[in-house]
């Protein structure tokens, strides 16, 4: 296939926060063929390399694991020069540039302007499958995984795909597969030097680095965010009865949409116990719309100016707001604003603060408490 030419790229990351990756694979592609590879393991950016025993579960990369490995912002030359001119391929292209975009971010490292084309986008444009997921994908186009979440292994079934698809179809230049398939590719910003504006991702989690600090002590892994998967809606509970009729949240209802620092259930609980009402979907009774994902409080005041909002939540608040109904989008900060001393991370904030154990503990069992102050 002349011209069919790209790096393709897979990361496993230590935690839910994007900027943690902890392996990268890169395979060069040239003429439809593997022509060099490259694989590491590295210790994420400081500061946010706590390892999620979740993430764990998933890659098998621990923290012992990578202890001697240089971290991300060591090997980004060495990635880099790899890469080159190339545009990356990648199975769910918004989360790796994600990832090289955050742990650029807080490695305060410059940006070369990476992009990014998404073999998932054109795996379901070509193929009648019932799961597009790399596996499936890959074993469409010919190609056996048989160490799925090894790095290397994942970005050689993403470049599988793409040639085989570009066989198919018989297209030889890489741009042009994609194109034809309607897909554009994402592009990450230049800039040198720390980012005069940080990415969502890597904004949302500042207020919560003590989590995902390695140097601090561990909460329970139940408590760490998970913020790059489908939260789980969790219960609506009904609302206390023996609320404080003063607090903000008494007698509203509120929905959810995005990633907020605490599972969207304890959010639930955490409210119910203040009086509010809480509901899956927007309605006719929604009075505040909680957005998570790092939306800051000006850009849900000002949508037309910001990243689009594109949960359907979060267009059918809009539209409701644009047909009149009294109804607000908040973000998390305000959010927690609101709930003030009942935000359950309080205590692990005081962490930060002082993170030395005491003399003659055990820090590994220095866990902040993570309480909520709710019924149960």
């Amino acid at each position: 296939m002349k011209g069919l030419n790209f790096t393709a790229v897979d990361f496993e990351t230590a935690n839910g926060f994007r900027g943690s990756p902890c392996a990268i694979g890169l395979v060069r592609v040239r003429d439809g063929a593997e022509v060099e590879s490259y694989y590491s393991a590295m210790r994420p950016p400081e500061g946010f390399d706590r390892f999620d025993p979740h993430n764990v579960a998933i890659h098998g990369i621990t923290a012992d694991a990578v202890a001697q490995s240089p971290r991300f912002g060591e090997l980004f030359g060495e990635i880099q020069g790899f890469i080159g001119e190339d545009v990356l391929v990648a199975h769910n292209a918004g989360f790796d540039i994600e990832v090289f975009e955050a742990a650029l971010e807080v490695s305060g490292l410059d940006s070369p302007g990476l992009s990014c084309l998404c073999s998932v986008r054109l795996s379901r444009a070509n193929y009648q499958l019932a799961s597009h997921a790399l596996p499936k994908a890959a074993a469409e186009a010919g190609y056996q995984l048989t160490q799925h979440h090894y790095a290397l292994d994942d970005a050689r079934a993403s470049a599988a795909v793409v040639c085989d698809i570009a066989a198919r179809r018989n297209v030889g230049t890489t741009h042009r597969l994609f194109q034809e398939s309607g897909i554009a590719a994402r592009t990450m910003e230049s800039w040198q030097g720390p980012r005069a504006r940080e990415s969502r991702a890597t904004r949302q989690v500042r207020g919560m680095a003590h989590l995902f600090d390695a140097r601090l002590p561990a909460p329970q892994p139940r408590h760490m965010p998970d913020l790059m998967r489908w939260q789980d809606e969790g219960k609506n509970l009904p609302p206390s009865s023996v609320a404080d009729p003063a607090h903000p949240l008494f007698a509203q209802q509120l929905t959810f949409t995005g990633n907020l620092a605490i599972p969207r259930a304890e959010a639930k609980e955490l409210v119910a116990a203040l009086g509010a009402a809480t509901a899956s979907r927007v309605t006719a009774g929604t009075t505040l719309l909680v957005v998570g994902d790092g939306f800051e409080a000006w850009e849900l005041r000002e949508p037309e100016q910001s990243f689009p909002l594109r949960s359907s939540k979060a267009r059918e608040a809009l539209r409701r707001q644009r047909d009149g109904q009294r109804l607000r989008l908040i973000a998390e900060e305000e959010f927690r604003a609101m709930l003030g001393s009942h935000w359950p991370l309080s205590a692990a904030a005081e962490a930060v603060a002082d993170p030395k154990p005491e003399a003659g503990t055990d820090p590994e069992a220095q866990e902040p408490t993570l309480r909520l102050n709710a019924p149960g």
